[in-house]
């Protein structure tokens, strides 16, 4: 039994990660909440949806084309939400995404409909006992594409010029710009790598429960921002981290105590960590000049 739920949280654990990265890293970035975040992981997930449903599409050719529409979403919601209010209060920013959030939420429903619907994902699933502990095919195909992703983002981040542009950019914008750094372009890429991301979430917990909803972005978005803030928001391996804690703590608290305090028990943990060690687990500390 506990080896049965540690196998469930390390799959829902992969998702949060996944969206997590996302908030993490437009706030390395540009010190914001991306509040809209959320609501791209459930377009990416329709986007995906779209595909396989009238081109009859696998699972990758649907994963890819959510994460090119999100990434391209992400984009727009930067240039629509926060491009004009950077110099502002942060927020305002917040606020203006918030807003996106509600927007991309009604949109979904009238383009898609309100309902709960079924992925057709294409593929066989195949279980596998193993030491009594069941598992299928698409709990392995989650933890191979998320820890591909992560292992493909440390590599950008830390070895591509534009990784190394992103990290100048979180340590100082005016300084990255009296660098010759770009930073307009910087920030476009930031918010399309996190949306793609959140797509690939989108789409790989949709047809893990086999269902996909306008609303599944709510939720999802905020146990993702909190699996960033108790991981330490801004801090990559912070964010991996906070989502796997996350999706254990979950799985194992909806089967030894109730499913009905699955999401108490998210935001006990975040609330214990801001407690005592409010940077988050692997966060530092900034110390703001007025």
């Amino acid at each position: 039994m506990i080896l049965q739920q540690l196998v469930n949280g390390l799959a829902v654990g992969a998702v949060y990660s996944l969206i997590a990265l996302g908030f993490t890293m437009i706030y390395g970035v540009l010190r914001i909440v991306n509040f809209a975040h959320g609501s791209i992981y459930m377009v990416g997930a329709f986007m995906g949806l779209t595909v396989a449903k009238h081109l009859h599409t696998n699972l990758w050719i649907s994963i890819t084309v959510a994460m090119l529409g999100a990434a391209i979403l992400g984009i727009l919601v930067d240039h629509v939400s926060t491009r004009q209010l950077r110099s502002a209060d942060p927020y305002s920013a917040l606020l203006s995404t918030l807003g996106v959030s509600i927007a991309l939420s009604v949109t979904a429903e009238l383009i898609w409909g309100s309902s709960t619907q079924p992925f057709p994902s294409g593929m066989a699933v195949h279980t596998y006992e193993v030491a009594g502990v069941v598992v299928n095919s698409f709990f392995l195909i989650i933890i191979g594409v998320t820890l591909v992703l992560m292992v493909a983002l440390y590599l950008f981040v830390q070895k591509s010029p534009l990784g190394v542009a992103m990290r100048a950019v979180s340590h100082s914008v005016d300084t990255a710009r009296l660098m010759g750094i770009n930073v307009d372009m910087v920030i476009r890429m930031t918010f399309a790598i996190s949306g793609a991301l959140a797509a690939a979430g989108g789409v790989l917990v949709s047809v893990y429960y086999d269902a996909i909803y306008p609303s599944m972005g709510y939720v999802a978005g905020l146990k993702a921002f909190t699996a960033a803030v108790v991981g330490g928001i801004g801090s990559i391996p912070g964010a991996i981290l906070g989502g796997f804690l996350l999706g254990l703590a979950e799985n194992f608290g909806a089967a030894y105590l109730s499913s009905g305090y699955k999401d108490a028990i998210a935001f006990t943990i975040l609330l214990a960590v801001l407690l005592i060690k409010p940077a988050g687990l692997l966060g530092r500390h900034l110390v703001q000049k007025l």
